[in-house]
């Protein structure tokens, strides 16, 4: 029974001990940094210069020719986790696809990136700009108008309509960039 007790009292004496360990460590880390200067930045004179991929704002981007990237393929409205993102497709007489009304809510848009990845024609890029606080709600719905620019963005020399193969203006099957010609398929009959 004595023996039970004195290793009781040894446990309570350790646990005792290693509390008091750490209750020291805490008061050495504040300790050290009560001495140390304050990292304080000016914040609206002085802006951090941000990454070239921080996710920021999101823009609509044009190909080198001027005309808009997006073709509505509603690949980044799918990708969407919060569904922030909607769009209503229409073609021209040229047969090239475009976005007759693109919105994003940016209220609730978690700058995730996943719309920017999944866009095939680079038409949709995040930006570095955050600074985009309101106080009206409804002021975060930015339509099509708001979100395209005149540049394009990240990639300045692509061009949806010259490498996709799509018969447009550009040139018809087999003649865009990196393409070859159709295979007749009833010329590979025996």
């Amino acid at each position: 029974m004595q023996k039970l007790e004195t290793e009781n009292s040894k446990l309570k004496t350790n646990e005792a001990w290693e509390a008091a360990k750490a209750l020291l460590s805490g008061l050495a880390t504040t300790f050290i940094h009560l001495f140390r200067r304050p990292i304080t930045e000016q914040y609206p004179e002085y802006k951090r210069p941000l990454p070239v991929r921080a996710r920021g704002r999101i823009i609509l981007t044009r190909d080198p020719d001027g005309g808009e990237r997006c073709v509505s393929c509603y690949l980044c409205s799918a990708v969407c986790p919060v569904n922030c993102i909607s769009m209503e497709g229409a073609e021209r007489p040229d047969g090239r696809r475009y976005a007759s009304w693109f919105r994003i809510n940016f209220a609730r848009c978690i700058l995730c990136g996943l719309c920017e990845e999944a866009c095939p024609t680079s038409a949709i890029q995040l930006t570095t700009d955050y600074e985009f606080a309101k106080i009206d709600i409804l002021s975060f719905v930015y339509e099509k108008e708001d979100l395209l620019v005149d540049h394009q963005g990240k990639d300045k020399n692509y061009n949806f309509y010259r490498h996709a193969g799509v018969v447009s203006n550009y040139g018809g099957k087999g003649e865009h960039i990196g393409e070859r010609k159709p295979v007749d398929i009833k010329s590979n009959m025996p």
